[in-house]
């Protein structure tokens, strides 16, 4: 059989038949390359929104769980406060200082019975008193403690211990009883439980403090501390800033134990300005169930930033109202010493430390200092040069008549029997003449040490006075205890 040859032009046709089958092919091959790309592209695009969809609702979520947790800080820190406190603060000025009234309550101290705050003598006593002057553009903080003993007018209520005014009307009326008896305005309030202390110390992972003399106090606290730089614990810390007598043999017991206080506290500021953010909220949590305040969380924590670089050592200042004790009705008072509380305030107010220099300061020497602070005195009260010398620092030994020119039968004999406890040679006589105010005069330069040393001891921010001639000069130091006093 003849085999048929095929012509150009049908050879032509399966050559264009082929080349169409190859194009055909590339064309589906594309559009499934272009069709799997796209559906690459698209599974990428779907899986990215669902990453940013996820992330973003973990964002939500986190900032939901952060307002919810900045809320709950809140409730437990604003929570329970009398509506009424905001008509006694003043507000505040940005950058400018202003004060803040900080109060313990102990409820360890016998007080007890009744509610928290009312009309009751039986109800919750401010146990501590202290204001705090901030200065946030000096970064400046000055601690000022009020005696709790202190004997004001309440009006209605008569004539009582300044911590009486909290029982009476809670924190609105203390707020106006001290602003007023400060003579200056509050701008913001704090109350913590004193278990609180232990509480603030623990969060910060303790603190450390000075003790320039051993604290012993087996009947009360049970705290047997040595003198020296002590790492304490919360609970220690709690302690010690009960234990008043523990300093007995010195004379006023709340005198020291203030002192105490402001030291554990400035310990408590420089752990917290020195903790970054995360942690700085987290302590204010820790603590938030133990204090009471008008101040939110933010609040608190802008307020730490604008403090972040002070220096705890040198820029916290400290000093403690001056009174004298006085004996009426049965019940021991402190009455204050008008004029030189007023000179404090004032230099309080002007940005200066309370004292002018370390040696005006009674607890000078034997309460508890921060770690940190300059080994003349408690931080921010070193010499200013106004008057300093060497001979401004305390002794406690010497020669020391104490002479009774007050109303009061064996007043002399009980500050001699103090004196004696604290290292002196002391005894006791009657003054040939009433005296209004009590004096501490000392015969020489060689004295002036020890008449410190009896100032502090005795407490009630009362200088030293160099003889001008109308006392005996056959002892060293002679005390002059004042109508004043007793």
């Amino acid at each position: 059989m003849a085999r048929h040859k095929k012509t150009p032009t049908e050879t032509h046709g399966n050559g264009d038949l082929a080349a169409k089958s190859a194009t055909l092919s590339r064309n589906a091959s594309a559009s499934v390359d272009h069709y799997v790309a796209k559906r690459i592209r698209r599974r990428r695009h779907k899986v990215a929104r669902n990453v940013l969809i996820t992330l973003a609702s973990l964002i939500v979520l986190a900032g939901a769980a952060m307002a919810a947790y900045v809320y709950h800080i809140n409730t437990q820190l604003t929570g329970g406060l009398s509506p009424d406190l905001s008509s006694a603060l003043t507000s505040t000025e940005a950058g400018r200082p202003f004060y803040v009234l900080l109060l313990g309550i102990d409820k360890d101290e016998g007080r007890s019975e009744g509610p928290e705050y009312g009309s009751s003598d039986s109800a919750y006593r401010s146990d501590s008193i202290m204001l705090a002057r901030v200065d946030p553009q000096e970064k400046k903080v000055t601690l000022v403690s009020i005696h709790r003993d202190t004997l004001v007018n309440l009006g209605s209520y008569g004539e009582q211990k300044i911590n009486a005014a909290f029982a009476f009307g809670g924190p609105a009326y203390a707020t106006q009883v001290i602003s007023q008896f400060s003579g200056v305005s509050i701008s913001h309030y704090a109350q913590i439980d004193m278990d609180g202390m232990a509480q603030a110390v623990d969060a910060v992972g303790g603190v450390t403090v000075n003790l320039p003399t051993p604290v012993k106090d087996p009947q009360y606290t049970g705290l047997d501390l040595p003198a020296g730089e002590q790492t304490i614990d919360g609970r220690t810390a709690a302690l010690l800033s009960r234990a008043r007598h523990a300093y007995d043999a010195y004379g006023d017991g709340d005198l020291y134990r203030a002192a105490n206080q402001r030291a554990v506290i400035m310990a408590v500021m420089k752990k917290v300005l020195a903790s970054d953010p995360v942690t700085m909220v987290n302590t204010i949590n820790t603590m938030a169930g133990m204090i009471k305040t008008d101040m939110d969380v933010n609040t608190i924590a802008s307020l730490a930033a604008q403090f972040r670089g002070m220096n705890v050592d040198t820029d916290v200042m400290a000093g403690m109202e001056p009174t004298t004790s006085q004996y009426k009705n049965d019940t021991w008072y402190e009455i204050c010493q008008t004029s030189a509380w007023r000179k404090m305030m004032s230099r309080v107010d002007q940005g200066l430390p309370p004292y002018e220099n370390d040696a005006d300061d009674p607890a000078r020497g034997v309460s508890a200092q921060d770690s940190g602070a300059a080994a003349t005195g408690e931080a921010g009260t070193t010499k200013t040069g106004e008057g300093a010398s060497a001979s401004d620092a305390p002794t406690y030994s010497g020669s020391v008549l104490v002479l009774n020119a007050s109303m009061t039968d064996g007043a002399a004999g009980k500050v001699a029997t103090t004196l004696k406890n604290r290292g002196f040679t002391a005894t006791a006589d009657t003054a040939a003449a009433r005296e209004s105010t009590t004096k501490v005069i000392y015969n020489g330069n060689g004295a002036r040490s020890s008449a410190l040393g009896v100032a502090q001891t005795l407490g009630g921010g009362v200088m030293p006075q160099a003889n001008d001639g109308s006392y005996r000069t056959d002892v060293p130091v002679i005390v002059i205890l004042g109508g004043d006093s007793y």
